[in-house]
């Protein structure tokens, strides 16, 4: 019976380098410890958790991450980040992902996640935060499913998880600002 070898990380994969350069970590730091899945509220949703995201990146397995769906679910919420004993910004390491997907020409492994980032985006840039009740109603009519989950909103609405009027935010123009700021560096420097 022949003993697999090891897998070793790739010290020169191209992949691992321009994620790194992208997003400041050091990718190679991660040792598998595993508290970044253990602690990811989104980690039963994603096919890949984010520490095989991350082994994946030190394997140089480019195809394999950009087709998988963990970095168009990934919350940003910063649990993994908080609980890596390597302090990895794995947050900053799943945007570069995501940037380099989109421009690489991948197609989302999320059916309308675009759609849904946008939205999102959208109303968090006219309100400051997020609305959800109009941050369902538009994703719903725009991807074609209108009805979708209708049978929750009474429930939802009763039970006060979802107000009916967008929300009032002080720092709305602040907010408003950055937005302002980020469209305004795109214009000079398209990516």
């Amino acid at each position: 019976m022949a003993i697999d070898s090891p897998i070793t990380p790739l010290p020169s994969s191209e992949f691992r380098l321009f994620v790194e350069r992208r997003s400041g970590q050091h990718i190679l730091r991660c040792y598998q410890c595993g508290k970044c899945t253990a602690g990811c509220p989104a980690a039963y949703t994603m096919d890949i958790g984010p520490r095989r995201i991350m082994r994946a990146i030190q394997l140089g397995m480019k195809d394999e991450v950009l087709e998988s769906s963990t970095i168009w679910l990934c919350l940003f919420c910063q649990t993994c980040y908080a609980r890596c004993p390597r302090e990895i910004d794995i947050p900053r390491v799943m945007e570069s992902l995501r940037l380099l997907a989109a421009t690489s020409g991948k197609r989302a492994a999320e059916k309308d996640i675009r759609l849904f980032h946008r939205i999102f985006l959208s109303l968090v840039q006219r309100w400051g935060r997020v609305h959800e009740l109009t941050l369902g109603a538009l994703y719903n009519l725009l991807s074609g499913h209108p009805l979708a989950n209708a049978t929750l909103l009474p429930r939802m609405l009763t039970r006060g998880k979802l107000s009916l009027l967008p929300p009032r935010v002080k720092w709305a123009s602040e907010v408003k600002k950055v937005f302002d700021k980020v469209k305004a560096v795109e214009e000079r420097a398209p990516l």
